[in-house]
């Protein structure tokens, strides 16, 4: 989409002026963030955690590269590597605890930039690409977190690694090839770690790199809203600068004090204490558990108990990765016209009850397989693929919505008790008339 009212780039000195006429960067991020870019003017905080995402990612791709100088991907002192880093490197353990911890922070900022996303419709279009690679990266990242997991070769590690590529051998006739391919062996050790390692220190940049299309995506139909209005004209807009850079830096703000209290007050919070205990291939711990992040769908994996037509574990498997693939259809599963769950008074009752849902699942999938969890989980795993594939195709064509406002500067003014500009235009014209 194209704003005719937006800014346009001019530089103000000659070395500017030389080098955006041979490398136009300057302008290309004036037009992205900055006064160029205009965007919607009613945006509240929680379109603050897309920037956060990539401040996290950031952070990652800092405190990883250097932790790789340290580390070593080998199974013999893969963990004693990790406590040279924690005890004898300056600052590694700030940098380790950073890393850790930086996961976690990334993760909850993207549940929460996925949920909002859900709420306010951006998933529809004209914005269906953006949503589409928002997906491809919680894909990646998902991998790229699973891979980080192993590196620190302790009990967790090795035994998370053992468990989840052996979900792979369920897959018929290749399962077994491709569990091998995966760990280069018949078990996890030296060949899987640097499989691992080598992965996780690349998959980052890829990420960043589908960032970028991301973001490209988003500028050319411009920002979704939580009116779900689209842009009439430039009193629904704002410069991105000073107005969302200016609030962007507050989010981030508080962002970085619970990043910094995570990592000074409580660093291992959520993590696994098992994972301070050397890899040991002949211990079973009773209780193996990916980290938190994973949880829902570690009990989505867990729910499938019988055998029917395919084995349990191959259901599991395949109910697993379609819970994340589901959500490459959601633009298509959700034929409501209207955007924003405010204006969706039938709807917003089931999104609650979905983010209930994933709660749910996330306390059984970080629970012991035992019957009563196992039972609430299979229950929860049904209602989730039933959100998706029933109830929300039903109420979109069944529902009645709200009246949208007419514009988004309606909508501002109506919530602040102003009045729109039709009315400031009718009352001008009165007065002038008198």
């Amino acid at each position: 989409m194209s704003f005719p009212w937006a800014k346009h780039y001019e530089p103000k000195f000659a070395l500017t002026k030389w080098v955006d006429e041979r490398l136009p960067l300057p302008r290309l991020v004036y037009n992205a963030v900055g006064a160029g870019y205009p965007v919607p003017r009613n945006l509240n905080y929680f379109w603050n955690f897309g920037v956060l995402a990539g401040a996290a990612l950031a952070a990652q791709i800092v405190t990883g590269i250097v932790l790789a100088m340290h580390y070593a991907a080998n199974g013999g002192v893969a963990f004693d590597s990790v406590e040279h880093i924690m005890r004898d490197v300056n600052a590694g353990w700030f940098l380790r605890y950073a890393h850790a911890n930086g996961a976690s922070m990334f993760f909850i900022v993207v549940y929460i930039h996925i949920f909002r996303g859900l709420y306010y419709g951006s998933y529809k279009a004209p914005r269906e690409i953006v949503w589409l690679l928002g997906v491809v990266i919680f894909l990646l990242m998902m991998a790229t977190a699973f891979m980080g997991y192993v590196l620190p070769w302790g009990q967790m590690s090795f035994w998370g690694a053992q468990v989840i590529t052996g979900f792979f051998s369920a897959i018929p006739i290749v399962g077994d090839t491709i569990r091998v391919w995966l760990l280069g062996g018949y078990a996890p050790d030296d060949a899987a770690l640097n499989r691992f390692f080598s992965l996780h220190y690349l998959l980052p940049f890829v990420i960043a790199a589908v960032i970028v299309l991301h973001i490209w995506a988003l500028h050319i139909p411009g920002s979704n809203n939580p009116t779900g209005v689209d842009v009439k004209g430039e009193q629904d807009t704002v410069p991105f600068h000073p107005y969302y850079t200016a609030k962007d830096g507050f989010g981030l703000g508080i962002f970085l004090v619970l990043f910094a209290f995570l990592i000074f007050f409580a660093p291992n919070y959520l993590g696994h204490p098992d994972n301070y205990i050397p890899a040991n291939p002949l211990a079973t711990p009773a209780h193996i558990v990916p980290e938190w992040y994973f949880w829902p769908f570690y009990a989505i994996l867990r729910a499938f108990t019988s055998d029917f037509i395919l084995p349990a574990k191959l259901w599991g498997v395949l109910a697993m990765f379609g819970s994340i693939v589901l959500l490459f259809f959601l633009p298509w599963l959700d034929s409501s016209p209207v955007r924003s769950t405010n204006y969706r008074p039938l709807y917003r009752i089931f999104f609650w009850v979905l983010v209930a849902d994933v709660l749910v699942l996330g306390y059984c999938g970080g629970s012991p397989a035992e019957p009563a969890y196992v039972i609430v989980s299979q229950i929860a795993a049904a209602y989730y693929f039933a959100h998706f594939l029933v109830i929300l195709p039903i109420v979109s064509r069944m529902e009645r919505p709200r009246p949208l406002p007419n514009s988004i500067t309606e909508a501002v003014l109506a919530k602040h008790g102003g009045t729109s500009p039709t009315e400031t235009a009718m009352s001008g014209s009165v007065l002038t008339a008198e």
